[in-house]
């Protein structure tokens, strides 16, 4: 007999008609830390949570210690992949950090990815309302961090997994050198971004986002040495611009936007 739909259950956040809940996560998240493969990592874990928060801890952790072991991908690159794991009803999730932080698998035993070129085109999506107040469900995810690993000479890959599921590898491994040794045929020049009329302080603000993830008033005073007050003042003008959001925790993350803006800086 299925639970009232408002408690999440054992076995996947069923409600009362069935349907899974997405406004709970129940599944306990594991990041695989390895310091290199002659030895077992070390073992994180994401305790259930609200959708939102959940999403936010996972996010938040595998940046933190891809970043403490040397790796240089941004929060919202590993943001825009964790999210993804909602289309897997986040069903076993393991996350695994290798090379020095610079390269990260995610992996889950959901339904699986059938077209994997077009996940990684923006537009195809197979979110369903109950997501869309979880995420943006518009395909625009994987397209997202595939354009910002092109751009650095990364890589991202979609594979089966064992038995059913979907891994996702995002790496940014000897991308610097294996551009070094391409060819020196001229590159057409990258558009660039329209971007909003921006204060000094603002150009300044935005690019410790790509670095830092998720940041709060007490999180840029202290980066930049900034006024409490002014600080507010310039993440409210951010915020309004389109370039930042809050998160569930009140701290503020790049948009869609205001990621491409900042790598335009």
């Amino acid at each position: 007999m299925l639970e009232n739909p408002s408690t999440p259950t054992e076995t996947g956040a069923a409600g009362a008609s069935g349907a899974f809940d997405f406004a709970y996560v129940p599944t306990v998240a594991r990041i695989a830390l390895y310091d290199d493969l002659r030895s077992a990592p070390r073992i994180i874990e994401i305790q259930p949570a609200g959708t939102a928060e959940y999403i936010e801890n996972l996010a938040s952790k595998i940046y933190e210690q891809a970043k403490m072991s040397g790796g240089t991908i941004p929060y919202t690159v590993i943001r825009e992949v964790s999210e993804n794991f909602i289309h897997a009803r986040f069903a076993e999730i393991i996350v695994s950090i290798l090379d020095g932080g610079n390269t990260i698998r995610f992996a889950d035993q959901g339904p699986g990815i059938s077209h994997k070129d077009k996940a990684q085109l923006p537009g195809f999506t197979s979110a369903i309302e109950p997501m869309k107040r979880y995420i943006r469900g518009v395909g625009s995810g994987l397209p997202i961090v595939k354009e910002y690993l092109d751009y650095s000479h990364g890589t991202i890959s979609i594979e089966d997994n064992l038995t059913t599921g979907a891994v996702v590898t995002i790496s940014l491994t000897g991308g610097g050198s294996e551009a070094a040794g391409a060819d020196a045929r001229p590159q057409q020049a990258r558009p660039a971004v329209p971007a909003p009329p921006l204060s000094t302080r603002e150009r300044e603000f935005l690019p410790f986002f790509l670095g830092e993830g998720a940041l709060g008033v007490t999180d840029l005073v202290n980066l930049t040495g900034a006024p409490a007050s002014s600080t507010y003042a310039t993440l409210k003008k951010l915020e309004e611009a389109g370039l930042i959001e809050k998160t569930a925790g009140q701290k503020r993350i790049l948009t869609d936007l205001g990621f491409q803006v900042a790598n335009s800086l």
